[in-house]
């Protein structure tokens, strides 16, 4: 059974330039292999430069054709939410 809703703390790298782009890059890929519906991305409150690359990243235009749209929690400054929209038998490019 596929996963429904996945989750991505960057906390733990918030500093480390490349492997956040890796995280990324591999939680959209998750998401895609197990068409999830959702991706919480956990950028933290702190200065919001890790926020705003996150969002930069998700405009890039390789990545924004994978998802549906996107939620900034309104109570929780430091979330963005992804939502995906999978076709019934559709396949990963």
């Amino acid at each position: 059974m596929s996963k429904r809703r996945l989750s991505l703390d960057l906390h733990p790298i918030y500093n480390k330039g490349c492997l956040i782009d890796k995280a990324l890059v591999d939680a959209i890929k998750e998401a895609e292999d197990k068409k999830a519906k959702e991706l919480e991305i956990i950028c933290g409150k702190g200065s919001g430069a890790l926020k705003k690359r996150v969002l930069k990243f998700l405009e890039r235009k390789d990545i924004k054709e994978k998802y549906h749209r996107i939620d900034k929690d309104k109570d929780n400054w430091g979330r963005v939410f992804v939502y995906f929209r999978w076709s019934r038998g559709q396949k990963n490019q």
